[in-house]
């Protein structure tokens, strides 16, 4: 029998959603700072031509694709999140349809599936 107090709520959807909208803004920042939005690249720092400027560069250029491609995969997450919100199955497990609960979502806001699922498919794995 499911507790009432882990059920997820309007109020708590809509506090969610906002949180997912502002980390959204955030990480789209940060993507703007590393990479150039319309060719989907990342920058590549200019330092100097010295060696150690050149080693630098290559450095951050590394560091700025990995952090890029961990923003997009975030940034992907949230958006399905955003659309199941609107669709209403926000908090509703994809693989077995049961409702996820309150504290689930609240610790990870992009979950789309419930603990026993998600367990059995990284034991799969």
């Amino acid at each position: 029998m499911e507790n009432n107090d882990n059920k997820l709520d309007m109020e708590t959807i809509k506090q969610i959603k906002k949180d997912l909208l502002k980390r959204k803004n955030d990480i789209l920042a940060e993507l703007n700072d590393i990479s150039d939005r319309t060719n989907h690249k990342v920058k590549f720092p200019e330092y100097g031509d010295k060696a150690d400027e050149n080693a630098q560069e290559i450095d951050e250029y590394s560091t700025n694709l990995a952090t890029d491609k961990v923003l997009e995969e975030t940034l992907r997450d949230i958006d399905q999140s955003l659309e199941r919100i609107e669709k209403g199955t926000y908090g509703v497990c994809k693989y077995c349809h049961k409702d996820i609960g309150k504290k689930r979502m609240l610790a990870r806001p992009v979950a789309s599936a419930c603990i026993e699922c998600k367990t059995k498919l990284q034991k799969v794995v």
